[in-house]
């Protein structure tokens, strides 16, 4: 019999349970990180804007999902609420061109930023596997869109499978003139 086994057996037969230690897998991304400004719809849930939003309200950090997906709750089924339409999220006026401020809970290495509407890339900022700071910010050119708009955001993460989303719901009031994003590397 082998120590361990010997201990556990002494602790339950002193009416002692053992202690059992769960490890995560070292592969899990450790970064956390939503739009603040303009506020996304996590932030708007944790400020209480929006109602019946579920554990966002207490954590507008932890939509990670696989990389690729194309929806507010980044196909992590514990947000869906983040997809739901029907929900009234206000929208931020904002002219042509907007800076969003990304906040970063926790950090971790990083390939890309992306930003969509209407499932059409319009920015693309390439980090090169760098680890951000504590925020980040882009400032994008909204391509001469106008009127409302929800804008995906999306963190991907150098050295895991998953990303981070967030979707930002816009009033574009104004055309900032200029060409739209290159998506080259910033």
């Amino acid at each position: 019999m082998s120590l361990r086994s010997k201990l556990a057996a002494a602790a339950v037969a002193i009416g002692v349970a053992p202690l059992i230690v769960v490890v995560a897998p070292a592969a899990t991304a450790s970064a956390h990180g939503y739009i603040s400004s303009p506020p996304s719809r996590q932030a708007n849930c944790a400020q209480g804007k929006v109602q019946n939003c579920g554990d966002i309200v207490w954590e507008p950090q932890s939509v990670e999902g696989p990389k690729g997906a194309t929806n507010c709750h980044g196909n992590n089924g514990r947000f869906a609420q983040l997809s739901d339409e029907s929900k009234g999220w206000p929208a931020t006026s904002v002219g042509g061109t907007v800076t969003f401020n990304w906040v970063l809970t926790a950090r971790h290495a990083t390939s890309t930023w992306q930003y969509f509407i209407g499932g059409t890339r319009i920015a693309e900022f390439n980090d090169g596997g760098r680890q951000p700071g504590a925020t980040v910010s882009h400032t994008v050119n909204l391509g001469g869109r106008s009127g409302r708009q929800k804008l995906l955001a999306v963190w991907n993460i150098a050295d895991t499978a998953n990303a981070f989303y967030s979707c930002v719901d816009l009033q574009v009031n104004g055309f900032a003139g200029g060409t739209p994003n290159a998506l080259a590397a910033v």
